[in-house]
């Protein structure tokens, strides 16, 4: 039996095929009277009812473990101190008392990682209830004369009683079969090698409580009607999973399982970021034991859409995987040196800037501090720095200079000078601590010290006293116990004291990484460092002096914050995670290749998968997807896949959107009708009644996710508060909004980015709003988050990519 030797045992329910036509067939929809129903539709409802019993008993068994397994780590943690005997009265017990800690500590945990896989486990089952599969194929293996009927679902469930599997899961090896194949000749890779066979079936379901609504035969990848099914239905505050519609390229990024760095180009709305997460839960499952969770990596592009997309690993019974943004690493990575500007804070500045010459120093600033140029120039400066264009910091102790920044840098000109600039640092370093060491010693007698030694806790001298009493007891000559108890007190406080100074030396602190950053652009701003090519002197001057003087206020804009850590790095060494196995780079069209690359030697052992659409790429240095073709020459095994089909939007809404898109002529439209983009003139003072009239509009016709989306923050604070005053409830979400949630939002476009709303309402998408070609992205953005209706009010002339759409693909009013 194929399903043995594939994944499982077998299902043990070989029976001849259903006479069905190969071709797609549509049972009715579910009838209320009995004997209108298809015999067939009779059959299915009775396995799916066996199928929810056994489940339901199931769940009534996982459900007391789960209860007796919480009672135990209660009841541990009641009595965890019964249970250990503390004894610190001498260093044996001392050890004895930390292993019996530790041990009951351990069973703690243990019993805890039990109930909460218990718990998950008990959720899985209790939402796959409802809908205990979403699909069946029959299968015959060649050489075999049985045919297999295999349900798919979101999980495996086996029959206990028999040990037959009556759900299969998605993941599995022969389910691949259902999502690439049509009835007929097939084959999928399996463990033992390549199975081959015949799919004599391929049956749809949509079921909800336990009941089936809809059935379908298909003789296509996956059924247009089910995929239409699940299309229409109302946008939620969490993306869902797609397991039940996966199309066969979204199957291809899901299960690709050998590309170092696979790069996934996907029009809006194509489904690259649920087929990422679904590629997540396939990994997990493909290598169970072996790949965990906390092993894989998800950079999105802001907090509010981790919280968007936080349910989908956890619906399909694995853990949530780690996730941040490039700015939350940067964060962490640059703190306390500067105040760091976020790439929304960039956006918003940029965005606001009138039109002129800070327009384009600023957009000039932010496009060639991205490039990679940039970097292979500060590789080059760091690469040649001498002993006089290094900087350091003095060592200082209280209000004592222990040695001078002229003093270090004298360390650093002994190093060789052939050696790798970390390994020149790390010398210096290890002398800067030797000294130190030197300086306790100098220190022991000094009359501080004696006046201090009064004011320390009986605690210490407690602790001192014990000491030497120890080594009094195993000395073989005679010592002074006063005068050792005297110097140990004394050491004890020189070293709570240079504590601070030692981890200053450790962090490498003592490094002035922030003035050899300043130094190159002081550098550049004199003349000594070529103008790139082809750009005016004074704007080059001007971009080099406003870096200048932030620097010097202590504040990193954002397209500073990769270059000033790239350097950083190539000074005082690379930081490696080497426990990461899979990292997943959402929206990589905004990473710029510095960023790309830094994430790439910060997880050395890791496969990459980006996710992009370059019509979506927001930022001003716009590298769109370009970028990614560096990678295919570092990088053996690169692989690329395109998805093409927008599923998201109405056929209306695709059909508009795709033309203001710099490569939208290759965007397929899913043919799910609806009502034409609409585009409405508006007087500035009008605009807020006329988006209450529609927010109105929509509500009426049921939509539960309303968006209106602005081009930036302020504007978005704006028209909230005034939506809310002429009494609509509107929530207005910034980048510190948490989740999303259901009703009507204001959000800004660049927020909006990858959530998808019922109805999308445009505010101000005129000519004078949306006038730079950057700001064509953010424009396609806005419009291509709704699924079903999109409305666009303009004060004034609608913009120029609203212009250039044939008059036929939308409303104008």
């Amino acid at each position: 039996m194929i399903a043995q030797e594939v994944v499982q045992p077998s299902l043990g329910i070989v029976e001849e095929t259903v006479d069905v036509h190969l071709q797609k067939e549509a049972y009715p929809m579910q009838d209320n009277n009995q004997e209108n129903r298809h015999p067939e539709w009779e059959r299915e409802q009775a396995y799916v009812d066996r199928v929810v019993q056994k489940m339901e008993a199931k769940l009534i068994q996982m459900q007391a473990d789960v209860s007796l397994v919480r009672g135990e780590v209660v009841d541990i943690r009641r009595h965890f101190w019964d249970d250990v005997t503390v004894n610190v009265s001498n260093p044996d017990d001392l050890v004895e008392t930390h292993f019996a800690i530790r041990q009951q500590a351990e069973i703690l945990a243990e019993r805890e990682r039990r109930w909460h896989r218990a718990a998950e486990a008990a959720q899985v089952l209790e939402k796959q209830k409802s809908t205990p599969f979403f699909a069946r194929i029959d299968f015959r293996e060649q050489g075999e004369a049985d045919t297999e009927r295999v349900y798919i679902g979101i999980a495996s469930f086996r029959d206990e009683e028999t040990d037959d599997f009556l759900v299969y899961d998605w993941r599995a090896p022969i389910a691949s079969v259902y999502y690439d194949h049509t009835p007929g000749p097939v084959s999928f890779a399996a463990p033992r090698g390549e199975i081959r066979g015949e799919m004599t079936l391929k049956r749809q379901f949509v079921i909800r409580g336990g009941n089936i609504f809809a059935m379908f035969d298909a003789g296509i990848t996956i059924g247009d009607e089910l995929l239409m099914y699940a299309l229409s239905g109302r946008a939620d505050a969490k993306m869902k999973n797609i397991v039940a519609t996966i199309q066969r390229e979204q199957n291809r990024v899901i299960r690709d399982d050998t590309s170092p760095v696979l790069v996934v180009r996907g029009a809006a709305g194509s489904g690259k970021t649920s087929a990422a997460l679904q590629r997540a839960a396939y990994l997990l499952y493909k290598h169970r034991g072996r790949l965990q969770a906390s092993q894989m990596l998800l950079f999105s592009p802001n907090p509010l859409f981790s919280s968007y997309v936080a349910n989908v690993l956890p619906e399909l019974g694995e853990q949530s995987i780690e996730q941040t943004t490039f700015y939350e690493y940067l964060a962490r990575r640059l703190q306390g040196e500067f105040v760091v500007e976020d790439g929304f804070d960039q956006l918003e500045r940029l965005l606001n800037l009138e039109d002129g010459t800070q327009a384009d120093i600023q957009m000039f600033s932010a496009s060639w501090k991205a490039s990679s140029a940039f970097a292979d120039a500060i590789h080059e400066y760091v690469s040649q720095l001498a002993p006089s264009g290094m900087r350091f910091l003095p060592i200082r102790f209280m209000d004592r200079t222990i040695m001078t920044a002229n003093e270090v840098a004298a360390i650093f000109a002994q190093t060789e000078a052939h050696w790798r600039m970390p390994l020149r640092i790390e010398a210096v370093q290890k002398e800067l601590l030797a000294r130190v060491d030197a300086f306790a010693q100098e220190e022991l007698s000094a009359a501080w010290v004696e006046d201090e030694l009064e004011l320390m806790s009986d605690e210490d001298y407690q602790r001192v006293h014990q000491k030497v009493e120890k080594r009094r007891r195993h000395a073989k000559h005679l010592f002074d116990d006063a005068q050792a108890e005297r110097n140990e007190l004394a050491q004890l406080l020189l070293n709570r004291r240079l504590k601070p100074v030692r981890r200053f030396i450790q962090r490498l602190a003592f490094v002035d990484v922030p003035a050899i950053y300043q130094q190159w652009f002081e550098q550049a701003l004199a003349g000594n460092v070529p103008t790139p090519s082809g750009v005016d002197i004074n704007l080059w001057r001007s971009v080099c002096a406003n870096t200048i003087r932030a620097l010097e206020a202590q504040r990193l804009p954002y397209e500073d914050a990769t270059p000033y850590l790239y350097m950083k790095e190539l000074l005082l060494g690379q930081a490696v995670n080497t426990a990461m196995r899979h990292v997943f780079i959402d929206e990589a069209q905004d990473y710029s290749s510095l960023q790309l690359h830094v994430i790439r030697r910060l997880f050395p052992r890791s496969r990459l998968t980006l996710l992009g659409d370059p019509n979506q790429a927001i930022y001003a240095h716009d590298p769109g997807m370009a970028v990614i073709s560096e990678l295919r020459h570092s990088f053996p095994g690169f692989t690329s896949i395109e998805l093409t089909q927008s599923y998201r939007s109405t056929a209306p809404i695709v059909r508009f959107t795709r033309g203001m898109a710099r490569e939208g002529a290759a965007i397929v439209a899913f043919d799910r009708e609806g009502p034409l983009p609409l585009v409405q003139q508006v007087a500035s003072d009008g605009q807020v009644q006329l988006i209450r009239t529609w927010i109105g509009d929509y509500q009426s016709a049921g939509y539960q996710s309303i968006a209106v989306i602005c081009r930036t923050q302020q504007e978005t604070n704006r028209l909230a508060e005034q939506l809310n005053r002429a009494g609509c409830d509107v929530r207005c979400m910034d980048k510190t909004t948490g989740t999303f949630a259901a009703g009507v939002v204001a959000v800004p476009a660049y927020l909006a980015k990858g959530v998808e709303f019922d109805g999308v309402i445009v505010a101000d998408g005129s000519a004078s709003a949306y006038r730079r070609e950057f700001e064509r992205q953010l424009f396609y953005t806005a419009c291509t988050r709704a699924m079903h209706e999109l409305r666009i009010a303009c004060v004034g002339n609608p913009n120029r990519w609203i212009a250039e759409q044939p008059a036929d693909t939308y409303a104008r009013v």
